[in-house]
């Protein structure tokens, strides 16, 4: 007896599996923008009074900091899910201690435990992190909006692309990385910059950030999953519908 389900049963299981991700994808950079409003006035402005010579490096340094960790991440131990986030906000103290030499020092330090924690999720959710596609989408996560902004053009392209991942390869895979995640990290260097505040700062961006990227990648990796069963542009396009918000339609 043919077992396939009708279409239309097909897509209404698909769409009641990817609404709850997209609300869960809705949501993650919420403690981040309430932080950023508790921190007073927007680093997007902080930003601005970086040192020019920072800010001119400040997308290469970021590269340096992933290529960095991409060696590191597959000889890292799995340090469990609570270590993370104490060493993540001990990092963000310590760079903001000392002002913005210290915040630029602790860079490549915070960027290997954002992508070290990302790999526990791809573990957790029963995927290889060693694996060259699952690397790959490892890093993707830090292409996938962004902590500091409700609507930034998010990138929804979420399903693995199964990239044969070498040396060349990832490097330019980092390099269209970098930009999107330098203006984080420069955002956060500039609210670090400030020393003993900046410790403070430094240690609350750090979390939430941390807090951010674990939950995009809790969505990346069960999208992942559900691309296996329903096929890989299905839900690409469904998690796409769901994450748009409604076009407001005036009389």
């Amino acid at each position: 007896m043919d077992q396939t389900l009708p279409a239309a049963a097909t897509t209404t299981d698909l769409a009641t599996e990817v609404a709850p991700l997209a609300r869960r994808y809705k949501r993650a950079n919420g403690p981040v923008i309430r932080l950023v409003n508790r921190l007073g006035g927007t680093l997007e402005h902080q930003l601005s009074a970086l040192p020019q010579g920072v800010r001119n490096q400040l997308e290469k340094l970021t590269a340096q900091a992933l290529e960095a960790s991409y060696g590191i991440a597959s000889r890292a131990p799995d340090i469990g899910t609570r270590a993370p986030m104490v060493a993540a906000v001990a990092a963000g103290a310590a760079g903001g201690a000392g002002g913005l030499a210290t915040a630029v020092a602790e860079l490549p330090v915070t960027v290997t435990l954002f992508l070290n924690t990302i790999r526990s999720v791809a573990r957790e959710a029963g995927l290889d992190p060693d694996e060259d596609w699952v690397r790959a989408e490892c890093l993707q996560v830090f292409a996938a909006g962004s902590p500091l902004a409700q609507d930034d053009g998010v990138n929804t392209s979420f399903i693995a692309s199964r990239l044969a991942l070498t040396g060349s390869t990832a490097q330019n895979l980092i390099r269209t990385i970098a930009p999107r995640l330098a203006a984080v990290m420069g955002q956060k260097l500039a609210a670090q910059a400030v020393p003993v505040i900046g410790a403070v700062s430094g240690a609350a961006l750090n979390a939430a950030f941390l807090s951010y990227y674990r939950e995009i990648a809790r969505v990346r990796f069960e999208l992942v999953k559900l691309g296996r069963i329903h096929g890989a542009e299905a839900v690409e396009a469904e998690f796409r519908i769901a994450v748009t918000p409604p076009r407001v339609i005036r009389a």
